[in-house]
């Protein structure tokens, strides 16, 4: 283990932060959700990712995303993988520079056991789940993170053993209600969080 690895094991004890590397995670966008959540998610122990997202890094993306103003320019997933690995430099990421499609989305996490969907667009978010539900991984998406203030309305809602929502479920990010750092991140947070709770719940049933 790495010096990050033996402090995290610290609080979950080595075979339990060994059970967790074994486990792969997709991560359907390096937006505001996607990146907050893959930090929360290092940070946690996990150490298999599969990151894919097409998109570069703007200036109205350093409000709330995991990124920083020397990266302005670079692709998200680039600078997404760099990040992570300052935190815990032995990590396998899988990275897709790519638009994520319903054509394609089956192939790039495919081999994933969770994922995360961290998309802006309504319809991909639908073809995320049409495409992944049925067979089982567990799947995590959001839906109304918009705006600032009343963060305790940002819910966990389990729809199937293997399905979450989180969010309000009606606040849009639009014009009057823009994405802010503190509610994208409680959104992140608690994806990362379901994760880590199904993982450690899995572990001691192991035992």
């Amino acid at each position: 283990m790495n010096r990050t690895e033996q402090g995290i094991a610290k609080y979950l004890g080595e075979d339990c932060l060994r059970f967790l590397q074994t486990v792969r995670i997709g991560i359907a966008g390096a937006g505001g959700l996607g990146s907050n959540c893959a930090m929360h998610l290092v940070r946690s122990g996990f150490k298999q990712f599969t990151i894919a997202d097409f998109d570069t890094i703007e200036e109205s993306n350093l409000n709330r995303q995991f990124y920083f103003a020397h990266q302005l320019g670079k692709n998200k997933v680039e600078a997404l993988c760099e990040n992570l690995k300052s935190i815990n430099p032995d990590l396998d990421i899988t990275a897709h520079t790519t638009k994520i499609s319903r054509e394609n989305m089956a192939g790039i996490f495919g081999e994933c056991d969770v994922i995360i969907e961290a998309f802006d667009d309504a319809a991909a978010k639908k073809a995320l789940v049409e495409t992944f539900l049925p067979g089982g991984k567990l799947l995590i998406t959001a839906s109304g993170m918009g705006g600032a203030g009343s963060s305790d309305e940002i819910k966990t809602r389990k729809v199937r053993d293997n399905f979450y929502i989180v969010g309000d479920m009606k606040t849009e990010c639009n014009d009057e209600t823009p994405p802010f750092s503190p509610r994208v991140a409680i959104c992140a947070a608690k994806q990362a969080d379901i994760v880590l709770e199904h993982y450690l719940n899995k572990f001691k049933e192991a035992k």
